[in-house]
């Protein structure tokens, strides 16, 4: 397994193919530890989560038929905007990942969900469970790495197109879902390839804008009218839920995949992986965020991205109980488990993006993926 970005060390270089083995040992140990432990505790959680969501974004809709008012506009859009968020985050993407399907509940199922979302749930199963949770940051190959607009790494090729990622990152996150819905349909790739005209990418196309003709009527058209007096104050509180659930998510995801400390790998790195060198690109190609009980609820729990990516498939509210063993495991091996506050994940984040938007510099030159202002965790290899 090759890393791509340029390091002092290689941070594998002390693991030899059996400790590599042993250490998937001991991550397959935890992860049947907790399919084992699954029950009423984990369905209870999970239900009431459903239903206290649906019932904050009733009661936000409630309030903003009186939006005209504006104290009942602020509550209500910021009920909203956090009704979207936790369908977005801790319950749409987990149940579509297929953790709740144990349960064999037809209401809260991979195969019958539908999200507040612009992406069709089957086509966003196949780009994020079926491809980027196979391909966790290799280069080339995962498309939420970038999310396929953006130079992320030392390596890839610069062009002059790159002196506006920054700001193509800006209104990617403005309107997160819509590039979510854009690359899962792989849009990019087809106009580029002048393939438009392929049956598949049309069929799929017409799907991504039949969920979209859906979203735009029900919240910028239904929900507005059923205000009356209010539409234009509830057209633009819905349109400002969307914007926050948007920054928020992207914010959520760049932390998790583009901070300092986290790798990338080539191609060919993977060809012929084995499961611990899976295991161990998940742990080298993913971030954490440091925070409370609520910022992991908010994020959908992918403020336990190593988590997240080790046991994808496993309930979002263990993640939170099987970190410390898991770090605890990175420990043991001499391997750098990459955390950090949301602030400075997100900062280091977008240094990156910033950075990157550059031509490289000399290879003699050291690569420092942290803002100057942040100061960087000591590691954990020892």
């Amino acid at each position: 397994m090759t890393v791509i970005q340029k390091k002092p060390h290689n941070p594998i270089a002390h693991l030899t193919a059996t400790d590599i083995e042993a250490l998937a040992a001991e991550l397959d140990a935890i992860r049947d530890r907790v399919i084992a432990s699954r029950g009423e505790r984990d369905a209870a959680y999970i239900r009431r989560l459903v239903a206290n969501q649906r019932r904050l974004e009733l009661g936000s809709r409630v309030v903003l038929l009186f939006s005209l008012f504006p104290p009942a506009w602020v509550v209500g859009t910021a009920g909203l905007a956090v009704a979207k968020i936790l369908d977005n985050m801790e319950i749409g993407h987990n149940v579509l990942h297929g953790q709740w399907d144990w349960m064999r509940d037809p209401k809260i199922h991979s195969t019958t969900w539908d999200w507040d979302h612009v992406s069709p749930a089957e086509q966003w199963k196949q780009s994020h469970n079926e491809l980027h949770h196979k391909y966790t940051n290799v280069v080339g190959r995962d498309n939420d790495l970038g999310y396929g607009i953006m130079r992320v790494d030392e390596d890839q090729p610069w062009r002059p197109m790159h002196l506006g990622q920054p700001l193509w990152n800006l209104i990617n996150a403005c309107f997160f879902e819509y590039g979510i819905a854009a690359y899962d349909v792989e849009l990019g790739r087809h106009l580029q390839e002048k393939t438009t005209r392929d049956p598949v990418f049309r069929t799929r196309a017409k799907a991504v804008l039949r969920k979209i003709r859906r979203q735009v009527l029900k919240d910028y058209v239904l929900h507005p009218l059923l205000s009356g007096p209010s539409f234009l104050s509830t057209l633009a509180a819905t349109f400002t839920a969307n914007l926050i659930r948007n920054v928020w998510s992207h914010s959520v995801i760049m932390c998790g995949h583009f901070p300092s400390g986290v790798e990338t790998f080539e191609k060919t790195s993977i060809e012929g992986e084995t499961k611990g060198e899976w295991y161990l690109r998940q742990m080298l190609g993913s971030g954490n965020i440091s925070g409370g009980r609520l910022l992991h609820l908010m994020a959908g729990n992918l403020s336990h991205q190593i988590e997240h990516h080790l046991f994808p498939d496993l309930p979002s509210n263990r993640y939170r109980e099987i970190a410390p063993e898991v770090r605890e495991v990175f420990r043991r091996y001499g391997l750098s488990y990459t955390t950090g506050s949301l602030p400075r994940q997100v900062a280091s984040a977008w240094w990156k993006v910033i950075r990157l938007s550059l031509p490289s510099r000399s290879a003699a030159e050291p690569v420092d993926d942290q803002p100057a202002a942040a100061i960087r965790e000591p590691s954990l290899v020892g």
